[in-house]
């Protein structure tokens, strides 16, 4: 009965597009439809992953006892794996905007990273790896990622596969921290990005300082291009202007940040919405959100040499944007950007040469940071969606295809 109410509420969102019809294509439109979800059980903070051989993987923290528990399941036709537990504990620092994930290198491999509270102050956490050698049935004990030792923030984590192992990067509160101190208001230095490398059982092999000076709790994003691994986050300068910035790894090197393009957002706080990217050989795709001069917008840019350069940015919201962006490359040159218009969740395919594809409604939710990050990844010759029901505190699912 479940889904049965779902596929009506999905197709009441396709009624009420109006003119937003569904993209035409050789095959004929795209089509909207419910999936049943694995995380049926009181659930939030869904994270959707696709490996490089197009396995999807679904994972979330189900919080109907009294601990969290990270789980995961594999998509499997249209049916989801049995839930899989891949961690659990009662004292993990879980936010709405800062969620688990995992990644997989297409051979067996994952990793996995949760956050877990180092001290009793609010934001005092660790970000915690774990490593599987069988598709998930087994997974190591955690270790902590970082080795400062600081009780400051640590999260705000992208990875993928890279090499024989995992490129991850994340936000570092170590100089930014005054230990003991509760809330933001205890920082007295900068909060900085790092990156590492580790290899498929999470022992780490080298560690980078990426950029000394960023915004303090946006989404970082990492994709591999053909010249190696780059990184997208939101930036701080010294007057608080708070625009999207680019590191890469260019020959063994991590270049000096570069901003991707100046909207020059200068806001006094974090706004707690980060960058989302896609990259098919050089061909790299970043999507963001700004509110310069209060005027919302949610824009995408293309890059055709791996992030070196960058041509100008479109466009893609319609008056009402509150961000919460995600990307899928779907070809190279055109990708796939989905982003929340006040309550709506919506998705449209983008071409470098600046045309767009129609708007497709996947779903509404509420504006309230419970409702968290919609996410969005290739299966097969479509997309998956996954967002939390605020009203059930559940995890939904739907898939967009011809």
């Amino acid at each position: 009965m479940k889904n049965i109410l779902i596929g009506l509420v999905l197709t009441t969102f396709l009624i009420s597009c109006g003119n937003e019809k569904p993209h035409e294509s050789s095959d004929g439109p795209l089509k909207l439809m419910a999936l049943p979800s694995p995380a049926d059980s009181l659930s939030a903070e869904p994270f959707l992953f696709s490996d490089i051989k197009g396995d999807v993987y679904l994972s979330w923290i189900d919080r109907s006892g009294d601990s969290s528990k990270f789980m995961f399941s594999v998509l499997e036709g249209d049916k989801w794996s049995a839930p899989k537990l891949i961690a659990k504990g009662k004292d993990w620092f879980v936010n709405w905007a800062d969620f688990p994930m995992l990644a997989s290198d297409g051979n067996g491999s994952l990793i996995a990273h949760f956050l877990e509270k180092s001290d009793s102050s609010t934001f005092a956490y660790d970000v915690k790896i774990t490593t599987s050698a069988d598709g998930g049935n087994e997974w190591s004990s955690p270790v902590t990622l970082h080795d400062d030792g600081k009780k400051a923030e640590h999260g705000f984590v992208s990875m993928a596969a890279y090499e024989n192992g995992y490129f991850i990067s994340w936000l570092d509160g170590r100089n930014a921290s005054m230990e003991g101190h509760e809330g933001h208001e205890g920082h007295h230095g900068e909060m900085t990005l790092r990156g590492t490398y580790v290899d498929g059982s999470g022992k780490k092999m080298n560690e980078w300082q990426l950029d000394a000076r960023t915004c303090d709790c946006c989404q970082t994003s990492t994709s591999i291009t053909a010249n190696g691994p780059v990184v997208i986050y939101r930036d701080r300068t010294e007057d608080e202007v708070r625009d999207m910035s680019i590191v890469r790894l260019v020959d063994g090197k991590w270049t000096s940040p570069r901003t991707i393009y100046p909207d020059n957002w200068k806001i006094s706080g974090c706004p707690v919405n980060g960058p989302a990217s896609g990259a098919k050989g050089n061909t790299l795709a970043i999507a963001w959100y700004s509110a310069t001069d209060k005027n919302a917008q949610v824009k995408l840019i293309f890059s055709k040499d791996g992030g070196a350069s960058f041509e100008e940015p479109i466009r893609i919201d319609e008056g009402k944007a509150i961000g919460r962006v995600d990307l899928v490359m779907m070809d190279d040159s055109s990708a796939m950007v989905s982003w929340m218009e006040g309550a709506a969740i919506k998705a449209v395919q983008v071409f470098a040469n600046g045309k767009k594809g129609d708007t497709h409604i996947i779903a509404t939710s509420t504006e309230s940071r419970s409702s968290g990050f919609p996410q969005m990844v290739r299966s097969g010759d479509g997309l998956l969606f996954a967002w939390t029901d605020d009203n059930a505190k559940t995890i939904r699912v739907a898939a967009l295809r011809k």
